[in-house]
């Protein structure tokens, strides 16, 4: 009777939850599966979140690099169109203003956040990734990246590692250095050395009080002298950044300022500054200088744009990439939790069955135990 008692609790037990193990002395083994496999489905899970966060933050980084290419092509048209002879200086200050605030703009798309993070400053999520200068014009002067050189890297599967948070300055700048080019009307001409500027350089080329040419990459906050019967291979100093540009003197026929670029050392921002300072054309460039100068620094924007559309290229992948990896855990998860289900889960229909016959052989006991206890000497001697 104990024993088709405590088989009865348990069919019914089982009846009720639906289940086989409710407890560890159930099925010692098959709990210990359980166990096993829900601790496994339990660290998918938390690998799922982390993907789905990822994807999140990679679609948001790339709309947002969509924002600033499209800005950028704007300035490209609005430069193309006021560095001809035929729209006034008015007209490109106008234009220098908007500019002005497209390159605000870029800073601002920079700096964009997604979960309170900042998405373009590298392993270092909560600091403001770049920063900006401003003249007394409410001009920006120069943008500066202050995030973490290093990109955040998140472990996303077992043995497998991501980054979603990216360096801003590896983003927006190229590091593929090429020769200088010159936008050159003084006759100055790229050294032999190799030059450490970077981006667009402005070089002015003077004299001295002795008649002598003097070069300058700073605005004129330093000067080099040119030797008598030139240089080809002078190196001109930028006193603010130390930075060097390697000059070819021996062509110099005349004092004036050039462009010079240098091709796979495009910055996103100075580029923009670039541009808003040849349409002010500050330094009295001519329509024909400034048409130059149009060229060359469209070939900067064009730049500018294919780096940070190879960007969001790269970025698409890796958004592709783990996409499939999720899907692929939550398969992993599915089958997991599907083998808890097959270890766990009572079968309904035999559990019935059971409950049905232990029932009876329970009634059978009570009936034959009543019979032996109802028994009596008396029953025998009758």
């Amino acid at each position: 009777m104990y024993r088709y008692g405590s088989k009865l609790t348990q069919l019914q037990e089982e009846s009720s939850t639906g289940s086989k193990i409710n407890r560890v002395s159930d099925d010692p083994s098959g709990a210990y599966r359980v166990l096993t496999l829900q601790n496994e489905g339990s660290t998918l899970k938390n690998y799922i979140d982390k993907l789905d966060d990822m994807c999140n933050t990679l679609d948001t980084s790339s709309s947002t690099i969509q924002s600033m290419v499209s800005t950028i092509n704007t300035a490209k048209v609005d430069i193309t169109q006021v560095t001809s002879g035929v729209y006034t200086q008015t007209a490109r200050d106008n234009t220098a203003t908007a500019i002005n605030d497209s390159l605000g703009q870029l800073v601002q798309l920079a700096n964009t956040k997604y979960n309170g993070q900042y998405l373009f400053g590298g392993n270092d999520t909560s600091s403001k990734p770049f920063t900006a200068e401003y003249d007394s014009n409410g001009d920006i002067t120069s943008v500066t990246y202050q995030g973490s050189q290093q990109n955040r890297t998140v472990e996303v599967a077992p043995g497998v590692s991501a980054s979603a948070y990216i360096s801003g300055e590896d983003l927006f700048s190229s590091n593929n250095r090429d020769t200088p080019v010159f936008t050159s009307t003084t006759g100055a001409a790229v050294g032999s050395g190799t030059s450490s500027v970077t981006g667009n350089v402005w070089l002015t080329v003077s004299k001295d009080a002795g008649d002598n040419y003097k070069l300058s990459i700073d605005d004129g906050a330093s000067w080099v002298s040119v030797p008598s019967g030139g240089d080809d291979n002078l190196a001109v100093t930028d006193s603010r950044t130390g930075k060097v540009l390697y000059v070819n003197t021996n062509g110099i026929t005349t004092t004036g300022t050039d462009l010079v670029r240098v091709p796979g050392t495009q910055n996103v921002f100075d580029t923009m500054i670039d541009i808003r300072d040849m349409l002010k054309n500050d330094k009295g460039l001519s329509n024909s200088q400034l048409s130059d100068l149009r060229s060359a620094l469209s070939d900067s924007l064009d730049e500018v744009s294919t780096l940070l559309l190879s960007k969001e290229s790269v970025l698409g992948s890796k958004s592709s990439f783990l996409d499939n990896l999720k899907t692929n855990l939550n398969s992993l998860q599915t089958t997991s939790s599907d083998e808890v289900d097959s270890i766990k889960q009572a079968d309904v229909a035999q559990v019935s069955i059971d409950l049905s016959r232990y029932q009876n052989l329970y009634q059978m006991s009570l009936s034959v135990a009543g019979k032996l206890l109802s028994t009596s000497l008396l029953d025998y001697i009758q």
